[in-house]
Formats: C-alpha cells, sequence, structure tokens
C-alpha cells in the first residue's frame, strides 16, 4: 500500500445520503478501473503502465497530435499522471489503428476542464499501422499500456486480453 501512496496525492470525496433511516455513501475509489482504462487483473501491473493511448479523429490528429505536438483535454486518472513516459494515438475509423506515439515531455492541468494537456518531446513518430483486431469494439476512450507491449503486439485488441 504504501508504494502506491507515493503517487500524486489527490482529494478522494466521500458523501453519505440520508433518507429515512437508510444511508446511501456515495465516494470515489482510490483506482477506479473505468476510468483508468484497466480491467481487473492489469491493477496488479500498473508499475509496469508507461503508455496512455487516446482515439483521434482525423482532423485533430492531424492538428494537433502532428502539428502541434501537444494532445489535449485527456482525463487521465491521477495516479497514472506521474507513470505517463507516452502517448499513442489510436485513429478512429476508417483508420481504425494505432498510427503513431511521441514522448511526454510534461503534463498540464488543462482550463478548468479537470483534464489535462500532454505535450510531447518533439515530433510524433509514426509507427507500422496496429490494427483494432477481431474484437470490433473501438477505442472510444483512454487506455493504459506499456509502451514495449503495444509496440511487440500485432493487434490493439491483444492488448487487453
Amino acid at each position: 500500500v504504501l508504494s502506491k501512496l507515493n503517487d500524486e496525492i489527490t482529494v478522494l470525496e466521500f458523501e453519505t445520503y440520508r433518507s429515512g433511516k437508510n444511508l446511501v455513501h456515495r465516494f470515489t475509489p482510490f483506482y477506479d478501473e473505468e476510468e483508468m482504462g484497466l480491467d481487473h487483473d492489469a491493477l496488479n501491473d500498473l508499475d509496469e503502465l508507461d503508455t496512455i493511448i487516446v482515439p483521434a479523429w482525423e482532423d485533430g490528429f492531424n492538428e494537433t497530435f502532428l502539428g502541434e505536438n501537444c494532445w489535449y483535454a485527456v482525463r487521465i486518472s491521477s495516479p497514472m499522471i506521474s507513470r505517463l513516459k507516452y502517448i499513442a494515438a489510436y485513429q478512429v475509423a476508417p483508420v481504425s489503428a494505432v498510427t503513431c506515439y511521441a514522448a511526454i515531455d510534461r503534463i498540464e492541468k488543462y482550463e478548468d476542464t479537470g483534464k489535462y494537456i500532454l505535450y510531447f518531446k518533439g515530433n510524433a513518430k509514426k509507427i507500422e499501422k496496429i490494427p483494432l483486431g477481431d474484437n470490433k469494439m473501438a477505442v472510444r476512450s483512454c487506455r493504459y499500456t506499456n509502451l514495449q507491449k503495444l509496440l511487440a503486439t500485432d493487434t490493439v485488441t491483444h492488448l487487453w486480453e
């Protein structure tokens, strides 16, 4: 547990609501699996995760990811901010593949949105397309992986099997 507490500290909200004698508790767990884009088994391998895969539409991909060497309005789980070293772009249909990645220079808060902007160390590196695969469930939100695992896989689907 102590190794996980070395991550960036965030405020966790805990709320209790009462209706008659019934109590309902609402809270944000320390690691929200859905928010982090992880399956349950991947929580054991958090130390290996260093890459965020973001979905990108053609216009934003060309203008921002390739043109401005950054990507913004990204929802990142707080414990992952200090772990991320790379960002990879999954181009949505009709491409439906990861096509490039970049080393992250820094991550900053993006306006007052609760999201972040990721600045690259340089230009994104184009790679041989890594297609979606058999699942056909497109990458609709950010997901985490390891760069070496990403570059070694034959399909995006195989990353989370």
